[in-house]
């Protein structure tokens, strides 16, 4: 089993309120796991207005179809011009 997870940090620029925040990162978390079959979630600044940091992580038996999961639900983040992307970064979990 491999598991590879990233963690992204947003800046909103447009943003006016928690509540457009917040409506920006539902998209973007609800539709990567559509898409893509990864966990994902925002994980940090939840009471800023105009950051967010978000995570996805994906599970699979072969390590890259994990990072190739993980890879594609980044892309989709980077690719949407509501937000800038301040930092990404990704990990390989260790199993016991």
């Amino acid at each position: 089993m491999h598991v590879c997870t990233v963690e992204m940090e947003l800046h909103i620029g447009e943003s006016t309120s928690l509540k457009a925040k917040r409506a920006v990162i539902k998209h973007l978390v609800e539709s990567a796991r559509h898409r893509f079959g990864v966990s994902a979630a925002e994980v940090g600044f939840q009471d800023q207005w105009q950051r967010s940091i978000i995570g996805f992580a994906a599970v699979a038996g072969t390590a890259g179809h994990a990072e190739e999961l993980v890879e594609r639900a980044e892309r989709y983040v980077w690719s949407h011009p509501e937000v800038a992307v301040l930092r990404a970064e990704r990990r390989w979990v260790e199993l016991d």
